[in-house]
């Protein structure tokens, strides 16, 4: 008995998953290229049209990226948390959610990341967020500074918690919840009160001590959060929209 014909997307999806299986079978790095077209076409058997729009969907979700010209073609790349924000973003959009919803998710997740960074982060990753603490101390009168290291400090615990899920998350959310751009303003005694919180959940995880880890980081999401609600309550209440964060 022959298959049903599939539709074209369901075709090209699944031609997508057999690339992707191919690049883990082949042990493909970051930076290979992937076979030719004429290569693929045969090895897939599907027609141009389907092959290129798997390959157009892989570029999306930031597995490939398809370089022009000759000598070009699909290349092989590193992953990150842009799809995974974009599609949160847009689910919380058709959901009507607003900005709080993400700052909730944070005060839930971000304990149990900080706990486990406590336990399992290596020293490499402890030194980061060390240097990150320092930095944001020495430029507490520049808020594109203190922005850029409010992240990698976060950014460091959940990779450092040794949960990849946890570190795909957090990129995600702080990549949607990024204060200056809709709309929180921080001067420079909040910058310095987030140093401060900063250095004491540092100090917890230097000391390898996770309840203690936890705690700091609850009371300081905690602490953001009264701080919107007091200062921007608008914003907080405003719904998530694509393309604005």
């Amino acid at each position: 008995m022959s298959a049903s014909p599939l539709r074209p997307t369901k075709t090209a999806m699944l031609v997508a998953q057999r690339i992707v299986a191919d690049i883990n079978e082949r042990g493909n790095v970051i930076g290979d290229r992937l076979p030719p077209e004429r290569v693929m076409l045969e090895k897939y058997e599907v027609g141009r049209g389907t092959l290129r729009e798997s390959l157009r969907f892989l570029e999306l979700q930031g597995v490939i990226t398809l370089k022009p010209g000759p000598g070009g073609g699909p290349v092989v790349v590193q992953p990150d948390a842009t799809a995974l924000a974009t599609s949160l973003t847009l689910l919380l959009q058709f959901a009507t959610a607003p900005f709080r919803t993400i700052a909730e998710a944070r005060l839930g997740l971000e304990p149990m990341m900080t706990q486990l960074a406590a336990e399992r982060m290596d020293e490499q990753t402890l030194m980061t967020l060390k240097e990150s603490v320092d930095s944001m101390r020495g430029n507490l009168d520049n808020q594109a500074v203190f922005l850029e290291e409010n992240k990698r400090f976060h950014d460091a615990i959940a990779h450092g918690s040794g949960n990849a899920m946890f570190g795909y998350l957090v990129d995600a959310l702080l990549g949607m919840l990024d204060g200056s751009a809709i709309g929180i303003d921080y001067p420079e005694v909040r910058r310095a009160a987030v140093h401060k919180a900063h250095l004491r959940i540092y100090q917890t995880i230097e000391s390898r001590d996770p309840a203690a880890a936890a705690e700091a980081m609850h009371e300081h999401i905690l602490e953001y959060v009264r701080y919107a609600e007091k200062k921007f309550p608008d914003v907080l209440n405003a719904p998530i929209v694509w393309g604005l964060t």
